[in-house]
């Protein structure tokens, strides 16, 4: 059902770990996906090298921690042989002469595809050339493990059978803080869901640095970003890693884990896929941008297992939870269309405004940009005008409040009544004033654009009114 609409439930999990102890990691791995499998989880991402640690250093050059590992992989396939769950693991891979730091990917205990890492950090704290080689030296496009022809490289795109919308690429780390990522390709051939595997330690500010590159990496690649990192176990010199993990989406933030934990934790959300193919459909970057690349595409079955969805819609989109954030937004909403507004003065040359002011919301706000704007160009508010166009269903708290508004601002108020010419305008045209419809409504808001627009003519002014979206934002604030 939830399939059916787009939706995928994705996780990130940061398991205990203890470096170069393949077995203990081994079986952790093995617990935690019971634990996703149980909160219906379809595809679960671990950290980088998660089988035997990233910090196991001169360790990767010894051939009894690669045997291991595939051991452990043997291991974790077996137990994954009945369950439908799609696990992306980290673990270190041994192929033509060459070790790769690489993402394997496997599904009811076969493996789906290996992805290498690209770009292999040596500066600073890392010193992964030391052991690794980027998947630009790959030299084979598929190679054997355990017993299984698997596609090996970059270029791979996972698909689901029924529903070609769900498909997730992969990359690792350092990948990410790439000038291009391998993400970009990924996504222009369809990847709308992108997870990283990761091994990032923690300095001040790469926290949020960090959190930053996924939500514009997010964002700009208009997917679900899954990012998993080691966690504070993985550690065996002066570093320090956090294990941070993160789901975006379109560049907002839908979940995040606690770090520095020394427990294993876990993550999850849903995507929803439709909702990303539809943003790239309308964005034109995507047509316009070169797909001509080379790829393989692994056709994969997600099964629809859903019974409800995790994931919390916020009643109000508009409106951040935080009030300082509010404030700014607001403050910035008002700033773009007051100096908007105070533009097109200018450049008609035009002193006067006419706006019809009600004593509601909308109108208000309307007003008060038409005072800021004012206030800017140094132009008096009497050139304001201000008319209250009271009708039928016009109460005296907001006539009370309109008269309030525009005296208060110092603009000059005209009171039109537009009941008798409504009532002259029904008898016109044989309708029935008690049938309080469509055309009752209509009649009164059409009356009240010909009497803006006709003072506008005869002042020399501009109508500034309100429309269909400022009226819905106003009202989800108070929602």
């Amino acid at each position: 059902m939830f399939k059916e609409q787009g939706y995928i439930r994705v996780g990130a999990i940061v398991p205990k770990l203890r470096v170069a102890d393949v077995k203990f990691n081994c079986e952790e791995i093995i617990h935690q996906i019971e634990t996703a499998r149980n909160n219906q989880i379809q595809i679960v991402v671990f950290p980088e090298l998660c089988i035997t640690g990233y910090t196991c250093q001169d360790l990767f050059e010894q051939d009894i921690l690669l045997q291991e590992s595939e051991k452990a992989l043997n291991k974790i396939l077996e137990y994954t042989s009945n369950l439908d769950i799609i696990c992306i693991l980290g673990m270190p891979l041994k192929s033509e002469n060459q070790l790769f730091n690489t993402a394997i990917v496997l599904q009811s205990g076969k493996i789906l595809g290996i992805v290498p890492k690209t770009f292999v950090p040596n500066y600073g704290e890392f010193y992964e050339k030391r052991w690794f080689s980027s998947s630009k030296s790959v030299i084979k496009n598929e190679i054997e493990l355990l017993r299984q022809n698997v596609p090996f490289g970059i270029d791979l795109l996972f698909k689901d059978n029924q529903n070609k919308e769900m498909c997730f690429g992969i990359e690792i780390c350092e990948d990410l803080w790439a000038v291009e990522p391998p993400s970009n390709k990924l996504a222009l051939l369809g990847a709308n869901i992108i997870f990283n595997l990761s091994a990032s330690n923690e300095i001040i500010g790469k926290k949020e640095y960090r959190e930053d590159l996924v939500k514009i990496q997010s964002a700009k690649t208009v997917s679900g970003y899954i990012y998993c990192s080691s966690g504070i176990n993985e550690s065996t010199s002066d570093l320090v890693f956090d294990g941070q993990s993160m789901i975006f989406e379109n560049g907002i933030k839908l979940i995040e884990n606690e770090r520095f934990d020394f427990e294993s934790n876990l993550i999850y959300t849903e995507i929803d896929t439709k909702r990303l193919a539809n943003d790239r459909r309308k964005n034109i970057s995507y047509k316009t941008n070169e797909t001509n690349i080379k790829y393989r595409e692994i056709l994969i079955d997600i099964k629809d297992e859903l019974k409800e969805l995790k994931r919390q819609y916020c009643k109000t989109p508009f409106v951040p939870e935080n009030k300082k954030k509010t404030d700014e937004i607001c403050k910035e909403i008002i700033n773009i269309q007051s100096y908007s507004l105070a533009k097109r003065l200018l450049h008609t040359n035009i002193k006067k405004t006419v706006i019809g002011i009600s004593g509601g919301l909308d109108s208000t706000l309307a007003f008060l940009v038409i005072t800021k704007a004012y206030k800017i160009l140094g132009i008096s508010t009497q050139n304001i005008i201000a008319i209250t166009m009271p009708g039928f269903g016009t109460t005296t708290r907001t006539h009370n409040n309109a008269i309030k508004l525009a005296k208060k601002y110092g603009a000059t108020l005209k009171e039109i009544d537009i009941t008798k010419s409504c009532i002259q305008h029904f008898k016109d045209i044989d309708y029935n004033k008690n049938m309080q419809g469509t055309t009752y409504e209509n009649a009164q808001a059409r009356e009240r654009t010909q009497i803006l627009m006709d003072v506008a003519n005869n002042e020399n002014g501009l109508v500034v009114g309100t429309g269909d979206l400022s009226e819905l934002a106003l009202r989800l604030v108070y929602i």
